[in-house]
């Protein structure tokens, strides 16, 4: 079926439309990824965002149970060069078509996703629609001139649990990054679910923390009334400067419990001691984002998924200083705390996809609670 991706600057892409059929909205970006669609297509903090592979071919491995990050597809839709029919992998359960039909996700391919990830690249993400309709091209550029962007909007209200849970699952699949050997549980954690993905929970299980996940919008009290050890602050979409009850929760843990933050985590961990956060032109998505130590110079590649950032002028008084930068544009990756036991990387240290230079950080964590 003939599909049509629309911009808000009035840019029509057509293509053919895998997936499910409707309309659909939201911000377009980029992901430069090769392989992992189906991790990407399930991490909460896509939600409200329709994602652009820049790899041509996708969809030939097919989809599993085993590679999810959340329960469900949370993209607002699907852009890429060329769908692969055939799903040709041993672990393959269903076509990549029939999953996201299956969720209501609508999928376009046949765009060219060059062209598409230059202009973003120049003019910076901007909302967008995907439709099937039949509506006329300057009916649909319409609607996507007056569809809001992404600064302003607070989306962990759509992705985070709705009532508390414990978390015991390790690195359970015999396809994990590397064998890791199980640990008792020695410390409890407290997670705080702006959207967290469950590759990040497999890692602090694995590094001896027993997990229970709270809704976003819990308070400082009802968290210390469980009486953690620490407490995690989870990756998630949207504004991090207007996720307010998360922010004031954060306020009232840091002089109490020792802290860790991921993506949204880190940036609310910031805002938090009174640093300010911007919107990135186009944001960091993809498997291959160099991070260097500002104090050992080593550098580590990283998997990233954001569209905002600490500002660093903002870091003056606040106590946090700087420990890793992105070397493509010098933005913040890292902060810690120099007197309180916080810290908090901008990137995805679990991965799922991408590599795993920095896992090392979850033994960090889990350290920190030891001693603290």
């Amino acid at each position: 079926m003939r599909a049509r991706l629309v911009l808000q600057d009035g840019t029509v892409y057509v293509g053919r439309s895998f997936g499910a059929e409707g309309t659909t909205d939201g911000e377009v970006v980029f992901n430069t990824s090769m392989t992992g669609y189906q991790e990407i297509l399930t991490d909460p903090s896509y939600c409200g965002q329709i994602v652009t592979m820049t790899y041509p071919h996708i969809g030939n491995y097919g989809v599993n149970r085993e590679d999810i990050e959340s329960a469900r597809p949370n993209v607002a839709g699907f852009v890429v060069r060329e769908y692969s029919k055939l799903s040709s992998n041993f672990r393959s359960e269903q076509s990549l078509n029939d999953y996201l039909r299956n969720a209501g996700i609508i999928g376009i391919e046949e765009v060219d996703t060059r062209a598409l990830t230059r202009k973003i690249r120049i003019t910076g993400a901007m909302p967008g629609l995907i439709t099937t309709t039949d509506e006329s091209d300057a009916e649909l550029r319409a609607k996507a001139a007056s569809l809001p962007g992404m600064g302003g909007q607070n989306l962990v209200p759509k992705v985070t649990c709705k009532k508390s849970y414990e978390w015991r699952a390790g690195m359970e699949s015999v396809f994990s990054p590397h064998p890791v050997k199980k640990t008792n549980a020695i410390v409890k954690v407290v997670v705080i679910d702006c959207g967290a993905k469950q590759s990040i929970l497999r890692w602090l299980v694995e590094s001896g923390c027993d997990l229970t996940v709270v809704p976003a919008g819990t308070t400082a009290e009802e968290i210390l009334a469980m009486n953690p050890h620490g407490v995690f602050l989870s990756n998630g979409p949207g504004d991090p400067a207007v996720v307010h009850d998360v922010i004031a929760a954060v306020k009232g843990l840091l002089e109490r419990k020792p802290i860790f933050g991921i993506c949204l985590g880190h940036q609310i961990l910031s805002l938090a001691l009174g640093a300010e956060t911007f919107k990135l032109k186009f944001g960091h998505r993809g498997g291959n984002q160099p991070v260097q130590d500002v104090k050992t110079k080593h550098i580590g590649i990283t998997a990233q998924n954001h569209g905002f950032a600490v500002r660093p002028e903002s870091l003056e008084g606040t106590g946090l200083r700087v420990t890793e930068i992105n070397l493509n544009d010098r933005t913040i990756e890292g902060v810690e705390h120099e007197e309180l036991p916080v810290f908090a990387v901008q990137y995805h240290p679990e991965a799922g996809p991408g590599p795993h230079d920095a896992t090392h950080l979850f033994a960090r964590f889990t350290e920190m609670l030891r001693v603290a």
